[in-house]
């Protein structure tokens, strides 16, 4: 396959550009990073504070929305030494989640899901808590982050839900530059694709509405939108792309592959 060769492909990622970076080479692409995701933050005190209620409290629900808040939450009670106890409540808590690293942290810790969004979405994830729990509307324990977490919160209440939420992380505004970069580079076409890994870039990428027209307009004629997943793929569509490619199996290495595949459908 030599669909990517001599291709300019952005890469909105952190964590993971190295490798993304590497597999778009090895296929005679030519990366450009520009890691829009912001840093991660993690609020020890509020951890702390979350973990204690949690223990002292009553909750018909939690909801475990991401595997790095779920694990944060563990985490800080290992170092208060209250992770026994926090895993013993849970197993005895029906559990709703979404993603498969939140998943993959159940498993780890012999906990089962009651319920799991099938797509990994949030309203997917909801509507099947909803399915569930029909005449029940008691007091959950939402775990979330800096982003929706207030839409979140309110859904669930306007439903008739007491929500406790708990944010034992945030995401910081990425590098300004690096993100003007990145909108230039896009804007101005000298991007074959662009390969976001994660909701929060999109959002980053979005935040400044008198952009959003140009953004949008550049992704729908001259470069084309990649997303790792389902939730990636789905905040790119509410911003208004009408083509986003996404692998059949959410992996990096298949998200790479389809795109080569893309630009050289005839492989």
């Amino acid at each position: 396959m030599t669909g990517l060769k001599g291709k300019k492909v952005g890469i909105a990622a952190d964590r993971s550009a190295d490798s993304i970076s590497n597999l778009v080479v090895n296929m005679g692409g030519i990366p450009a990073v520009y890691p829009i995701q912001g840093t991660k933050r993690l609020n020890e005190d509020t951890c702390k504070q979350n973990v204690g209620d949690y223990l002292k409290e009553t909750f018909d629900w939690v909801i475990l929305t991401t595997g790095i808040g779920a694990r944060t939450l563990a985490d800080n009670a290992e170092t208060h030494g209250f992770h026994d106890s926090l895993i013993n409540k849970l197993s005895g808590e029906p559990l709703a989640i979404r993603g498969s690293k939140t998943l993959d942290w159940l498993k780890e810790n012999g906990l089962s899901p009651s319920v799991i969004a099938d797509d990994g979405t949030m309203n997917n994830l909801f509507e099947r808590l909803i399915m569930v729990d029909k005449d029940v509307k008691g007091r959950v324990f939402l775990q979330a982050y800096n982003q929706d977490d207030a839409y979140l919160k309110q859904f669930l209440e306007k439903r008739g839900y007491s929500v406790y939420l708990s944010r034992p992380y945030v995401f910081e505004a990425p590098v300004p530059d690096v993100l003007q970069e990145l909108k230039e580079e896009i804007t101005s076409s000298k991007m074959d694709a662009v390969i976001f890994t994660s909701k929060t870039q999109v959002l980053n990428l979005f935040s400044n509405a008198a952009e959003h027209g140009g953004l949008v307009e550049a992704f729908n004629t001259d470069v084309l939108a990649v997303a790792v997943g389902k939730v990636t793929a789905k905040e790119l569509e509410s911003q208004g792309i009408d083509n986003v490619l996404q692998p059949k199996r959410q992996k990096m290495g298949a998200m790479v592959v389809t795109l080569d595949r893309y630009f050289n459908p005839q492989a």
